[in-house]
């Protein structure tokens, strides 16, 4: 049988749980011992390796092309291409794209184990995507500035691309255009107000994440959305909190130049919303056994408290005391997390 190969941090894991299991009698020692000989330790974590050059060479390639656009020479002959037509960028785009995305799915399925230089296939695909979108735009714009339709044009054309493709990467990026398109339009509704229904920025994107949050539940043990679910489930939750933690801060103030004008303390309950916004998530996720709805649930809950801490305390209190107190608070919070840890770890000794 082939061994696993196993970072140390995975290795360390499984010797302390075997030998967890042979302490309280669990398994016998020649077992534990087979167990412990199935997996090698790996004395390098190629695969994350892999995973960072991949991104930085894709990192490297958009400075070598700024780079390569500050030249003379190559700024002439892009201001010869500046009279190009909109819709030929935008067919060279599209046919960059087709061609990159072909090349990716070909990959996928000739060198499944390469999942990193596919994926950096895949998303050079979706940039020049993008641009194609954004060309087509500009091709038929009238001027009535309504772009928000390029958000949502992106939204089927990526989505159709990540379930035919099967890729969850393509398919966080129809879920970034999605945001984009209801921000977007939002805002080009009103003529670009302060308010939409209301409601400033934050708290639409808070309506936001809680119709996409909710959707997800509704879809949940559909066999068509299954592979996506988990991600789409995530990405709502971020939506939610992040734009929870803004209106935490701002309130439904549109303006800058408004909120700079009024005391905290009359922000003080859009807080208090918020944390029993996280703390009933925390709740549902913990009677329900839902990781991510408690994980969200918890770490927003600590940020709207040490938020509204810092802001309140911030310009009042003497910092050698402001720190002590933070430091002492995260000493608890530290203490009660490990004492919950060491509850969940413990296993009972066997029945004699």
């Amino acid at each position: 049988m082939a061994k696993l190969n196993l970072d140390r941090q995975e290795s360390e894991f499984l010797n302390n749980t075997i030998s967890h299991w042979e302490k309280h009698n669990l398994i016998e020692a020649a077992q534990a011992e087979q167990l412990r000989n199935s997996y090698n330790v790996k004395g390098f974590d190629w695969m994350r390796l892999a995973k960072y050059s991949f991104w930085i060479a894709l990192i490297c390639g958009v400075v070598a092309v700024g780079s390569l656009i500050v030249d003379d020479a190559v700024i002439r002959w892009l201001q010869k291409l500046y009279y190009t037509p909109d819709i030929v960028i935008s067919i060279l785009s599209g046919a960059m794209a087709a061609g990159l995305f072909y090349i990716g799915s070909r990959r996928q399925k000739r060198f499944p184990e390469q999942v990193f230089s596919n994926e950096a296939v895949i998303f050079t695909g979706v940039l020049f995507t993008a641009c194609c979108i954004a060309y087509l735009g500009k091709t038929f714009d009238n001027g009535s500035g309504h772009y928000s339709l390029l958000f949502l044009a992106s939204v089927f054309v990526y989505g159709f691309l990540a379930w035919r493709m099967s890729s969850r990467m393509i398919w966080l990026f129809a879920l970034v255009s999605l945001g984009s398109w209801f921000g977007t339009e939002t805002g080009y509704q009103t003529k670009w107000a302060l308010y939409f229904l209301g409601m400033n920025y934050p708290l639409r994107f808070v309506v936001f994440g809680l119709v996409l949050v909710g959707a997800c539940h509704l879809l949940k043990g559909k066999k068509w959305f299954a592979y996506f679910w988990e991600l789409t489930y995530v990405v709502g939750m971020l939506y939610l909190f992040m734009s929870l933690w803004l209106f935490s801060i701002f309130g439904n103030y549109g303006s800058i130049d408004t909120w700079w004008q009024i005391k905290q303390i009359s922000l003080f309950y859009w807080g208090i919303i918020s944390a029993v916004v996280a703390g009933a998530f925390l709740l549902y996720g913990l009677k329900n056994k839902d990781v991510v709805a408690r994980e969200f649930g918890i770490t927003f809950l600590i940020i709207f408290l040490y938020t509204k801490y810092f802001e309140f305390f911030w310009d009042h209190t003497n910092k050698t005391l402001f720190f002590s107190i933070l430091a002492a608070s995260f000493w608890l919070i530290g203490r009660k997390a490990e004492k919950i840890w060491n509850i969940n770890t413990k296993v009972s000794p066997p029945n004699s």
